[in-house]
């Protein structure tokens, strides 16, 4: 009758937990209804309007991110256009998939209402962090990551067969090209699936081809898409030239501070607890895989090194699949022994999530009040108003900041030069990479003048735009041909002078 009842109180408290957690989402889903497509979603949505126009990418725009991700912002730009309501359509619709490809995940690993708390806690994690991190590459790169993983498990559960493996492969190779750091977890995937092959008595050298093989199938078509339209040297020119030599190298803050917060270190003590509970099989690849995922999530946002929140969706994503295991009832437990310790361990697991649970509604509430996106937003439309009285039809516009895509979005504008920013040009600025850069930007401006210029401000101790003195040739460049024509609230329009 005792371990009854300690089941009941537990199953209950689980319920509790779902309700709780759904409840909170569904107020994080309220307050997200009116969030504006801004910061890097926007710009991604630029440069695919600029692939849909006819550029070329990498040669016509200067950016790092992988073709994968273009490819996803152009199949919704096809879908629904450029506007904000389809944008959080499909952010919600990728949020809404990710959280119930969990589900399907933790479900044999426990009863219906622990593995609705894996998708529940990531979609918490998620709308919690603002419209900031609305369809960041990260957070869009974990539903090909777990579909891989769930690909892998059920091979594994069904004898090591060959199907699951494949699509698990063309996911995760598909994966790699929205970021290469993927490749990490494809690797572990070929391992597991070589595992699992091996168990079931199967060439293992078959099971690791097949993930390995078919991850190959997506870069394989979109390097040569690049190098059949003309960009696949200046995307190699840029990784090793910009990308690896400086960018890597540029930080905001000691990345692994960040873990030290509090609602890391709830999810890595649920999750600790769900990596030492017993799985019954033929379930325990699943929870290999999702403690590969932890280790491939820490790897993800190390060696970015930027100490960014959105380099944490993997780890976060693979933590709550964790916690679901922690939460699973004792009769889901392989073996008999140690089971008090085993109930101990749920109970403490279902206190660890409920306060996991209060501090990010927390987090999330605070993030909700913060007026800087909202404010980032006004700048936007501001800078269109302003601009949209200076241009004439077919004239160009130069943007110097973050969020000059998202103006140059909203105008349907082309730039005279691939820069969608001015960062790049003021770092390692004695290095001739970085010398020759600077040069080809001036050189389309020189060539192609845009009727106006706009500045964002930028970091710096000499006021909000003393960078641009230390580039002489765009100061000289904007004190001749240009004129300060609207000073903003967080941005400068130079418009050209007329001839004379």
């Amino acid at each position: 009758m005792v371990n009854v009842t300690g089941r009941s109180w537990k199953e209950r408290a689980s319920q509790a937990l779902v309700a709780a957690s759904a409840g909170l989402l569904l107020y994080f889903f309220w307050r997200s209804l009116g969030w504006p497509l801004i910061h890097d979603a926007a710009l991604m949505h630029y440069i695919a309007w600029l692939i849909g126009e006819g550029a070329v990418p990498y040669r016509d725009t200067f950016d790092s991110n992988m073709p994968g991700a273009y490819l996803i912002h152009l199949a919704v730009l096809a879908i629904g256009g450029t506007g904000d309501v389809t944008w959080r359509v499909f952010e919600r619709g990728w949020l809404g998939a990710t959280s119930a490809l969990a589900y399907l995940y933790c479900r044999p690993l426990g009863d219906r209402w622990t593995a609705a708390i894996a998708g529940l806690l990531f979609a918490i994690h998620h709308q919690g962090g603002g419209p900031s991190l609305a369809g960041q590459r990260d957070f869009l790169l974990c539903l090909f990551l777990l579909a891989g993983a769930y690909g892998v498990a059920r091979s594994s559960e069904r004898g090591g067969r060959l199907p699951p493996l494949l699509a698990a492969g063309l996911i995760l190779g598909f994966a790699t090209m929205v970021t290469p750091l993927a490749g990490l977890y494809l690797v572990a995937g070929a391992g597991a699936a070589a595992l699992g092959r091996h168990r079931a008595g199967r060439s293992w050298l078959a099971g690791a081809a097949a993930v390995v093989g078919a991850g190959l199938v997506a870069p394989a078509l979109m390097f040569g898409w690049l190098a059949w339209i003309g960009g696949l040297r200046e995307l190699f020119l840029i990784l090793t030239e910009w990308t690896l030599p400086f960018y890597s190298q540029v930080g905001s803050r000691s990345s692994w501070h960040v873990l030290v917060s509090l609602p890391w270190v709830l999810l890595a003590g649920t999750a600790l607890l769900g990596a030492l509970r017993p799985v019954r099989e033929p379930h325990g690849m699943r929870r290999a895989l999702a403690l590969a995922g932890v280790g491939y999530g820490l790897l993800h946002f190390g060696v970015q090194a930027k100490g960014y929140d959105y380099h944490l969706y993997p780890l976060a994503l693979f933590l709550c699949l964790l916690s679901a295991v922690a939460l699973a009832p004792e009769s889901r437990d392989a073996g008999s022994e140690r089971a008090g310790f085993r109930r101990h361990a749920r109970a403490l697991a279902i206190g660890l999530v409920a306060v996991t649970i209060v501090v990010l509604g927390g987090r999330g509430v605070a993030r909700l009040g913060e007026p800087w996106e909202a404010s980032r937003a006004e700048r936007v439309d501001a800078v269109v108003a302003d601009l949209r009285k200076l241009l004439a039809p077919g004239e160009t516009v130069q943007v110097l900041g973050p969020p000059g895509g998202h103006v140059l979005l909203r105008l349907r504008l082309k730039q005279p030069t691939r820069f969608f920013t001015d960062f790049q040009f003021y770092v390692w600025t004695g290095d001739p990479r970085i010398q020759a850069l600077r040069a080809e930007f001036m050189a389309g401006l020189e060539a192609r003048p845009p009727a106006a210029i706009v500045a964002f401000p930028g970091r710096g101790a000499n006021g909000p735009y003393g960078r641009l003195p230390e580039f002489p040739a765009l100061d000289q460049l904007l004190d001749r041909r240009y004129a300060i024509a609207v000073e903003g609230n967080g941005y400068r329009i130079y418009a050209k002078r007329p001839a004379t």
